[in-house]
């Protein structure tokens, strides 16, 4: 006999299967054989901290295994081919799902194999400095490869989001990523899986190209036949266009050709790491932390601040802060995760909402405004910057992120080495005589965060930083370091798209898609919307 329940036991309890078999013996009188975890959340609101558990416990019968059946990805070596721009979360979800539907997807990826590209990220850290088409950007897996690994998402209106989680799990990914309410599959952990949905995708006939960067679109007439990349063309009845939020080079060629696109508002500011053992302090409410049978605790904050949201984003708990810069002259910095979540520090993204219309070029920004918290100036940082551009409404929220990378790197004494100030510090103005540990591998700088990045930006996070430190005591705190700067939370240019039909506007057969495009954030949203991008392209190749 199996029976469903949703029970509410200690973290101790919850640690395993014996426990919970314990804990229905003695509260439920239900002698269970075995027991399946369905979902798994934890309530750390009060002091008491509870486990949520559903659970289907067998009594007289053992579990099946997983509780869905594997996808079937057919042989489609002889098919019609689709492109697919970008071996991301979106192209690779593209591509498979393509493959279910009977299509050939063709990958062409700017950046390396998973494993190659592992390479060049170590070496960041002894030579200071990145590969342009290799790094925590570009190459196999995109932005999330060796960013985390985070697979919770808010948005549950796009597609099915559990069908992305059973992919990685037909894949190799850990189980427990169907059952977690904040699923994670580790930075250590995630190549191996996308290596496997690569050779998915060659061994049902499609192709997977690897430092093939697009050049440009084949168009004739409004239709798009193909790209073009540095050494060869490919051809099919569609493009689906995955190429990620730092593809700048490609935002550019867009503009270039008057393919339509919008700016979009992103968020900026920095990341904040604290000790993991005093989050773990704050948020269970407990002197000891987290103790032997919790996780590392995560944290999720908000505040309006001068009608601007400044909020947590990519918590990583018992993770590492790392250099995410995609080019030359540029510091950026993100987060990540091992699987294990078990070091001595957690970091966040702390950040600011921008919108388009915050953002002015210096040369039209009047007397009044030069002071001003509510606006931020655009200026020419290097002698590459076309003129034009600083016009050019959409592309302005591109050059801030620029704009503010260069000057991180200018304060990182021209290299990695990211400039960084403790938090207490910066609340209150002053200059960081030393910095605390850090994670962050190439090394930090002491720097006034508080004096050179935009007032627009460091006066909510300060506003911020006080609400935050009054809700959750001993988080504002010197024992932080703030390290900057955080810009690549997501895209900041949309390239438009039929709401119905997911094509480009005005162009047929193209498919923007993902977080590059501005319709996601995160690997799950990617994903999704990669699925539903691969079958608006065989509904388009069914009707041409």
């Amino acid at each position: 006999m199996i029976h469903e329940l949703q029970i509410r036991t200690s973290p101790r309890e919850a640690y395993d299967e014996r426990g919970i078999i314990a804990f229905l013996q003695r509260e439920k009188g239900l002698r269970a054989d075995a027991v399946q975890v369905l979902k798994r959340s934890i309530d750390a609101r009060q002091r008491t901290i509870y486990v949520n558990l559903t659970v289907r416990a067998f009594v007289g019968e053992k579990p099946k295994g997983q509780d869905f059946d594997p996808i079937i990805y057919p042989d489609v070596s002889d098919r019609p081919s689709v492109i697919v721009v970008g071996a991301g979360p979106g192209g690779l979800f593209a591509a498979l799902r393509l493959i279910e539907l009977g299509l050939r997807p063709i990958v062409v990826e700017r950046g390396k194999d998973v494993r190659e590209r592992k390479k060049d990220l170590a070496r960041i850290r002894p030579e200071q400095k990145v590969d342009a088409e290799s790094n925590y950007s570009f190459g196999e897996g995109g932005a999330g490869a060796y960013s985390d690994g985070k697979l919770f998402t808010r948005s549950k209106k796009r597609g099915d989001s559990d069908k992305i989680l059973r992919v990685f799990v037909q894949h190799g990914a850990n189980p427990n990523i169907m059952v977690d309410a904040h699923p994670h599959i580790g930075t250590d952990c995630l190549p191996r899986v996308i290596e496997n949905m690569r050779k998915t995708i060659l061994s049902c006939g499609g192709e997977v190209h690897f430092q093939t960067k697009m050049t440009s679109l084949i168009l004739d007439k409004g239709v798009v036949k193909g790209i073009r990349c540095e050494e060869k063309e490919f051809l099919g009845t569609s493009v689906i266009l995955a190429t990620g939020h730092s593809a700048r080079d490609v935002y550019r060629y867009l503009r270039s050709e008057n393919i339509d696109m919008e700016a979009k508002g992103l968020a900026i500011g920095v990341r904040l790491e604290h000790p993991s053992h005093l989050i773990d302090q704050i948020q269970y409410h407990s002197p000891e932390g987290r103790g032997k049978w919790l996780p590392a605790a995560e944290y999720s904050m908000v505040r309006q601040v001068a009608n601007r949201g400044v909020y947590s984003f990519c918590m990583c708990p018992g993770g590492v802060v790392v250099p995410a810069a995609s080019g030359p002259e540029q510091i950026v910095v993100n987060g990540m995760s091992p699987s294990h979540r078990g070091g001595k520090w957690s970091n966040s993204g702390m950040v600011v909402e921008v919108r388009p219309e915050d953002i002015l070029p210096a040369s039209l920004i009047t007397p009044n405004q030069v002071k001003s918290a509510d606006i931020i100036a655009l200026e020419s940082t290097s002698e590459s910057v076309n003129p034009a551009e600083m016009a050019d409404d959409v592309l302005r929220p591109l050059l801030l992120q620029e704009q503010l990378e260069r000057m991180c790197w200018l304060q990182g004494n021209r290299s990695q080495t990211a400039p960084a100030q403790r938090m207490a510090d910066f609340v209150n103005n002053r200059l960081s005589a030393s910095l605390n540990e850090s994670s962050y591998a190439p090394g930090l700088i002491a720097s006034p965060l508080h004096f050179w990045m935009p007032r627009f930006i460091t006066t909510r996070l300060q506003e911020g930083f006080k609400a935050f430190g009054r809700s959750y005591r001993g988080f504002l705190t010197n024992d932080a370091n703030m390290i900057a700067i955080e810009t690549r939370t997501s895209a900041p240019i949309r390239i438009l798209r039929d709401r119905e039909n997911l094509q480009h506007v005005s162009i047929r057969g193209l498919f923007p898609c993902g977080e590059g495009a501005g319709y996601a954030g995160g690997i799950v949203s990617a994903g999704v919307d990669g699925e539903r991008c691969a079958e608006m392209a065989s509904q388009y190749h069914e009707n041409t």
